[in-house]
């Protein structure tokens, strides 16, 4: 089993990874996708998303050592709402015909599963009695 640290760990690489490409090399991102030219104005968003991703990053590492917290889990809950919209988005790319590569998609499909999945677990894992209580207390105040 892995531990909530190590796969916020491997989360935020990814992310630092992702949003680094995107931002830095957009063109390059959406040819992998073979999405065809013009990408001028894809290329301003594919940017703008990449420094989400990034920052998203930035965030998932700086809190991985983070005790259990209803801020941390509404934390975790947020990336499984992220990842599960993101999901759906490429695959209806591919079938509008506006992503040409079935390989431009899949691997960002199984990550977004995979991603959505964890975070769920660690935040569904979060549910203890002592964070009920945390959660009631803050609620009284």
């Amino acid at each position: 089993m892995i531990s909530r640290k190590i796969f916020l760990t491997l989360s935020s690489s990814v992310a630092l990874a992702v949003g680094s490409f995107a931002l830095l090399l957009p063109h390059a991102l959406l040819e992998s996708k073979g999405v065809a030219p013009p990408r001028e104005v894809a290329a301003i968003w594919v940017r703008e998303v990449g420094v989400s991703i990034f920052a998203l990053g930035v965030v998932m590492f700086l809190v991985r050592k983070h005790a259990e917290s209803p801020t941390l889990r509404a934390f975790l809950i947020g990336n499984a709402i992220v990842q599960l919209g993101l999901f759906p988005i490429e695959i209806s790319a591919y079938r509008a015909e506006l992503i040409t590569r079935l390989w431009g998609i899949i691997p960002n499909s199984v990550l977004h599963v995979a991603l959505a999945i964890g975070f769920l677990f660690f935040g569904a894992r979060m549910r203890s009695s002592r964070n009920d209580r945390i959660m009631a207390s803050a609620d009284a105040e």
